[in-house]
Protein backbone atom coordinates (compact mmCIF):
# COMPACT_ATOMS: atom_id res chain seq x y z
CA UNK A 1 0.00 0.00 0.00
CA UNK A 2 2.94 2.30 1.05
CA UNK A 3 4.59 1.34 -2.33
CA UNK A 4 1.76 2.40 -4.52
CA UNK A 5 0.73 5.75 -2.36
CA UNK A 6 4.79 6.13 -3.51
CA UNK A 7 4.41 5.58 -6.47
CA UNK A 8 1.42 7.90 -7.23
CA UNK A 9 2.63 10.20 -5.32
CA UNK A 10 6.10 10.13 -8.14
CA UNK A 11 4.02 10.26 -10.86
CA UNK A 12 2.30 13.07 -9.76
CA UNK A 13 4.88 15.22 -9.25
CA UNK A 14 6.94 14.97 -12.36
CA UNK A 15 3.70 15.05 -14.44
CA UNK A 16 3.10 18.47 -12.72
CA UNK A 17 6.78 19.50 -13.08
CA UNK A 18 6.90 18.70 -16.68
CA UNK A 19 3.69 20.99 -17.17
CA UNK A 20 4.64 23.46 -20.05
CA UNK A 21 4.58 27.11 -19.43
CA UNK A 22 2.30 29.70 -21.22
CA UNK A 23 4.07 31.87 -23.28
CA UNK A 24 2.86 35.53 -22.89
CA UNK A 25 3.28 36.59 -26.60
CA UNK A 26 1.32 33.67 -28.29
CA UNK A 27 -1.80 33.65 -30.09
CA UNK A 28 -4.28 31.25 -30.63
CA UNK A 29 -8.22 31.76 -31.71
CA UNK A 30 -9.30 31.64 -28.43
CA UNK A 31 -6.46 33.46 -26.17
CA UNK A 32 -3.22 35.93 -26.25
CA UNK A 33 -0.37 34.88 -23.82
CA UNK A 34 -3.04 34.66 -20.57
CA UNK A 35 -5.39 36.59 -22.32
CA UNK A 36 -8.36 34.52 -23.20
CA UNK A 37 -11.53 34.68 -24.64
CA UNK A 38 -13.48 34.59 -21.89
CA UNK A 39 -11.18 36.88 -19.40
CA UNK A 40 -13.55 39.51 -17.76
CA UNK A 41 -12.46 43.24 -17.19
CA UNK A 42 -11.78 42.60 -13.36
CA UNK A 43 -9.60 40.03 -13.64
CA UNK A 44 -7.08 41.80 -16.25
CA UNK A 45 -5.30 43.18 -13.28
CA UNK A 46 -4.42 39.46 -12.49
CA UNK A 47 -3.59 38.57 -16.02
CA UNK A 48 -1.13 41.76 -16.57
CA UNK A 49 0.26 42.18 -13.05
CA UNK A 50 3.61 43.07 -14.63
CA UNK A 51 2.64 45.38 -17.44
CA UNK A 52 0.22 49.15 -16.41
CA UNK A 53 -3.37 48.87 -17.41
CA UNK A 54 -4.58 52.01 -18.93
CA UNK A 55 -8.47 52.63 -18.95
CA UNK A 56 -10.66 55.49 -20.34
CA UNK A 57 -13.59 56.26 -18.53
CA UNK A 58 -15.81 58.27 -20.41
CA UNK A 59 -18.20 59.44 -17.86
CA UNK A 60 -21.40 59.10 -19.88
CA UNK A 61 -22.71 54.72 -19.80
CA UNK A 62 -25.54 56.02 -21.89
CA UNK A 63 -23.74 57.03 -24.92
CA UNK A 64 -23.00 53.48 -25.45
CA UNK A 65 -19.66 54.15 -26.96
CA UNK A 66 -17.05 51.29 -26.57
CA UNK A 67 -14.50 52.26 -24.12
CA UNK A 68 -11.25 50.43 -25.01
CA UNK A 69 -8.66 49.64 -22.32
CA UNK A 70 -4.69 49.69 -23.30
CA UNK A 71 -2.06 47.77 -22.15
CA UNK A 72 1.44 48.99 -21.74
CA UNK A 73 4.79 47.50 -20.30
CA UNK A 74 6.20 49.12 -17.33
CA UNK A 75 8.81 50.66 -19.68
CA UNK A 76 5.29 52.96 -21.37
CA UNK A 77 5.66 50.16 -24.63
CA UNK A 78 2.01 49.71 -26.31
CA UNK A 79 1.15 46.11 -25.84
CA UNK A 80 -2.38 45.68 -26.98
CA UNK A 81 -5.41 47.40 -26.86
CA UNK A 82 -8.84 45.93 -25.56
CA UNK A 83 -12.03 46.25 -26.79
CA UNK A 84 -15.03 45.07 -23.30
CA UNK A 85 -18.23 43.87 -25.20
CA UNK A 86 -19.79 45.71 -22.61
CA UNK A 87 -19.01 49.36 -21.88
CA UNK A 88 -18.62 50.25 -18.08
CA UNK A 89 -19.15 46.63 -17.18
CA UNK A 90 -16.11 45.03 -14.52
CA UNK A 91 -18.02 41.59 -15.82
CA UNK A 92 -17.79 42.11 -19.42
CA UNK A 93 -15.51 40.13 -21.05
CA UNK A 94 -13.10 41.05 -23.76
CA UNK A 95 -14.70 40.97 -27.22
CA UNK A 96 -11.48 42.35 -30.02
CA UNK A 97 -8.25 42.71 -29.50
CA UNK A 98 -5.74 45.16 -31.39
CA UNK A 99 -2.07 44.09 -31.27
CA UNK A 100 0.84 46.66 -31.37
CA UNK A 101 3.57 44.34 -30.25
CA UNK A 102 5.77 42.68 -32.67
CA UNK A 103 7.10 40.00 -30.35
CA UNK A 104 2.85 38.67 -30.06
CA UNK A 105 2.87 35.96 -32.99
CA UNK A 106 0.12 33.16 -33.89
CA UNK A 107 1.70 29.55 -33.96
CA UNK A 108 2.47 30.37 -38.05
CA UNK A 109 4.86 33.39 -36.65
CA UNK A 110 2.34 35.76 -37.82
CA UNK A 111 3.14 39.12 -36.16
CA UNK A 112 2.39 42.88 -36.72
CA UNK A 113 5.42 42.97 -38.90
CA UNK A 114 4.43 40.43 -41.22
CA UNK A 115 3.26 40.94 -44.86
CA UNK A 116 0.31 39.88 -47.00
CA UNK A 117 2.32 37.14 -48.35
CA UNK A 118 2.99 35.56 -44.97
CA UNK A 119 -0.77 35.07 -44.21
CA UNK A 120 -1.59 33.97 -47.37
CA UNK A 121 1.03 31.48 -47.27
CA UNK A 122 -0.30 30.35 -43.97
CA UNK A 123 -3.93 30.88 -43.44
CA UNK A 124 -7.08 30.58 -45.65
CA UNK A 125 -8.53 33.80 -46.27
CA UNK A 126 -12.03 34.05 -45.78
CA UNK A 127 -12.92 37.39 -47.24
CA UNK A 128 -11.50 40.49 -47.97
CA UNK A 129 -13.40 43.85 -47.63
CA UNK A 130 -13.08 46.80 -49.02
CA UNK A 131 -12.96 49.99 -47.12
CA UNK A 132 -12.32 53.66 -47.53
CA UNK A 133 -8.29 53.78 -47.22
CA UNK A 134 -8.21 50.39 -46.30
CA UNK A 135 -8.68 46.64 -46.69
CA UNK A 136 -9.43 44.25 -44.38
CA UNK A 137 -8.64 40.55 -44.68
CA UNK A 138 -10.25 38.16 -42.33
CA UNK A 139 -8.86 34.91 -41.28
CA UNK A 140 -11.75 32.77 -39.67
CA UNK A 141 -9.40 30.58 -38.74
CA UNK A 142 -7.49 32.34 -36.15
CA UNK A 143 -10.65 34.75 -35.64
CA UNK A 144 -8.17 37.31 -37.02
CA UNK A 145 -8.54 41.02 -39.02
CA UNK A 146 -5.25 41.92 -40.87
CA UNK A 147 -6.02 46.05 -42.05
CA UNK A 148 -3.58 46.51 -45.15
CA UNK A 149 -3.70 50.35 -46.27
CA UNK A 150 -4.42 50.70 -49.06
CA UNK A 151 -1.08 53.16 -50.46
CA UNK A 152 0.20 49.31 -50.51
CA UNK A 153 -2.58 48.54 -53.60
CA UNK A 154 -1.81 49.31 -56.83
CA UNK A 155 -3.12 52.45 -58.06
CA UNK A 156 -6.31 51.51 -59.77
CA UNK A 157 -7.38 49.84 -57.06
CA UNK A 158 -7.40 52.50 -54.56
CA UNK A 159 -10.05 54.41 -55.08
CA UNK A 160 -13.44 52.61 -55.89
CA UNK A 161 -14.90 51.37 -52.94
CA UNK A 162 -17.42 49.04 -54.96
CA UNK A 163 -14.76 46.98 -56.23
CA UNK A 164 -14.22 43.64 -54.92
CA UNK A 165 -10.33 42.91 -54.41
CA UNK A 166 -9.03 39.81 -54.44
CA UNK A 167 -6.06 38.18 -53.04
CA UNK A 168 -4.69 38.02 -56.43
CA UNK A 169 -4.69 41.92 -56.67
CA UNK A 170 -2.73 42.68 -53.13
CA UNK A 171 0.89 42.49 -53.86
CA UNK A 172 2.99 39.95 -51.65
CA UNK A 173 4.89 42.86 -50.16
CA UNK A 174 1.69 44.64 -48.83
CA UNK A 175 2.76 45.56 -44.78
CA UNK A 176 0.27 45.17 -42.06
CA UNK A 177 -1.19 48.80 -40.94
CA UNK A 178 -3.23 47.02 -37.84
CA UNK A 179 -3.78 42.81 -36.78
CA UNK A 180 -7.06 42.00 -34.76
CA UNK A 181 -8.16 39.31 -33.04
CA UNK A 182 -12.30 39.43 -32.70
CA UNK A 183 -13.81 37.00 -30.19
CA UNK A 184 -17.33 38.74 -30.89
CA UNK A 185 -19.80 35.95 -30.37
CA UNK A 186 -22.89 36.92 -32.63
Amino acid sequence: MNKSILILTILTLLLTSCKKEQDPFQISKHHIGMLTDSTQVKDLESVFSNDSIVKFISGDEFTGNSNDIKIFEKGGKKLLSLTPRQSLDSTSVIESVQIFDARFKTDKNITTLSTFKDIANNYTITRIDNLINSIVVSVNEINAAFTIDKKELPANLRFDMNLSIEAAHIPDDAKLKYFFLNWSKI
